[in-house]
């Protein structure tokens, strides 16, 4: 079943085309700096804020993370946990992933089941999506999660993947060549996940530039994430991207 959040997220697809899906890491952003950072992200153009890092970060950071985005904007917040206490009881949804390309059946199966009943109790939004580490090394996501990245010249293995999380019912498959990497997810690699299945596409890591994030549109990206251009203070950097976006 669709909720609200996932069919704002459709909605503005719809309209827009490609969007733009901010990622705030609790560890890595000011909680007093929040609220003015999302009113800035809302005033560019940003569809929907997500939260969540590949490190530990206590229940209480968190949470603060949350209310303080709820005070900045009217935009749907969804999160991104790398485990169970990344769990929020005041966000909006959840992108309730199995890491597909992960050796340690927890991230793939486990630490949903255990967070399953917390996503229920809190009346959070599922919204399920196959996560898929791609690259040539493994970062912080890739090395916590235990992960085999999909090389980026193969990219007929991310197309099984996604195949196969389209056939599990996921309505989402996220490509992420990794918070802060040096290159995104290559083009070719895009166009053919989405040529093969019929579900959303959303592309992160690594995309710094209006051209790299305009590559990855014109490949059949329906979501362009950024984190790391957004904690590195370069915010206009993310206007310009986003700017670009909706010129499409």
């Amino acid at each position: 079943m669709i909720g609200k959040v996932e069919k704002h997220l459709m909605d503005v697809m719809e309209k827009r085309g490609t969007i733009h899906l901010s990622l705030l890491d609790p560890q890595n952003v000011r909680v007093e700096m929040v609220e003015e950072l999302v009113k800035k992200l809302a005033d560019m153009g940003s569809s929907a804020i997500m939260v969540g890092g590949s490190t530990v970060v206590s229940q209480r950071e968190l949470d603060d993370v949350v209310k303080e985005i709820k005070k900045g904007a009217d935009l749907p917040v969804i999160l991104f946990p790398n485990g169970v206490t990344g769990i929020s009881e005041y966000a909006d949804a959840i992108f309730f992933a199995s890491l597909m390309n992960s050796t340690n059946p927890y991230y793939i199966m486990g630490v949903q089941a255990l967070g399953a009943p917390l996503v229920k109790r809190y009346k959070l939004e599922p919204i399920p999506m196959g996560y898929l580490i791609v690259g040539t090394s493994l970062g912080a996501a890739g090395f916590v999660g235990q992960a085999i990245p999909i090389p980026p010249e193969k990219p007929e293995l991310a197309c099984m993947y996604g195949i196969a999380a389209e056939y599990l019912g996921m309505r989402f498959v996220y490509l992420e060549a990794g918070s802060g990497s040096e290159k995104p997810v290559p083009p070719e690699m895009v166009r053919c996940v989405k040529k093969a299945t019929g579900v959303k596409l959303i592309v992160g890591g690594g995309i710094r530039t209006p051209e790299q994030a305009l590559d990855a549109a014109k490949a059949g990206a329906d979501a362009i994430v950024t984190g790391t251009l957004i904690e590195q203070a370069s915010i206009d950097n993310t206007g310009n991207l986003i700017s670009s976006l909706r010129r499409r």
